[in-house]
């Protein structure tokens, strides 16, 4: 069995990147179900649930803006952290100034979606775990704005306002039939030694995409 909730999600900018793009990070048309399914984790996450992306309703036209951000191009190494703590005099931080680097970003602008998704007990649901119990406190937690971290379309910098939908979900402005090519669905975790992502042809009739009739490829 399982119970459904209805969000709606926006932001100035979102950044979705397409894993095919090595340098400069290129986001993809609209938010991938593994993004969505992030946005709701950080709202309201238990082991014992599993949320699933039904339906993306996309209300804003398709935007692209490029932005120049500085970022670091070195990051701090597990073994030079085991190294300190062995005694030996290795500096543990990263020099900005040193290891700074300038990269472009062609990112979404003023995007605005409803997400349909339910949850599924999983196996390690206990006696107490019931869905009538995660339902309400999920709504309960939707319905006042709270979350265990902020959501973010992609990067923290870009955080996700999001309100949840109690009636009927309103119909997109959006007309006609979009392919917008294969798209990123989630990552495949049943092996975490060896975590595979999972792809699917992402089409979008009338500003919808339906995740629950595409074929997901691995």
């Amino acid at each position: 069995m399982s119970y459904g909730v209805k969000l709606k999600i926006w932001g100035d900018y979102a950044l979705m990147t397409r894993p095919e793009m090595k340098v400069e990070r290129v986001s993809y048309d609209v938010i991938t179900p593994a993004a969505a399914r992030g946005i709701i984790e950080a709202i309201y996450w238990k082991p014992a649930i599993k949320w699933c992306i039904d339906k993306i309703h996309v209300y804003n036209p398709i935007e692209f803006t490029n932005i120049r951000r500085n970022e670091v191009s070195s990051k701090i190494l597990a073994s030079a952290v085991d190294s300190v703590m062995r005694g030996e005099p290795k500096a543990l931080y990263i020099n900005t100034n040193a290891d700074r680097q300038q990269r472009a970003s062609m990112i979404l602008k003023n995007v605005r979606y409803i997400i349909e998704a339910h949850f599924e007990l999983t196996k390690e649901a206990g006696e107490t775990d019931t869905v009538e119990k995660h339902y309400n406190i999920s709504l309960r937690r939707m319905r006042k704005g709270q979350c265990y971290h902020n959501p973010y379309f992609g990067c923290r910098e870009f955080p996700v306002n999001f309100k949840l939908v109690e009636g009927e979900v309103p119909e997109s402005p959006l007309k006609g039939e979009r392919d917008l090519g294969y798209m990123l669905y989630d990552m495949n975790y049943e092996d975490l030694e060896d975590i595979k992502p999972m792809f699917f042809r992402a089409v979008m009739k009338d500003g919808v995409i339906d995740l629950s009739e595409c074929e997901v490829k691995r």
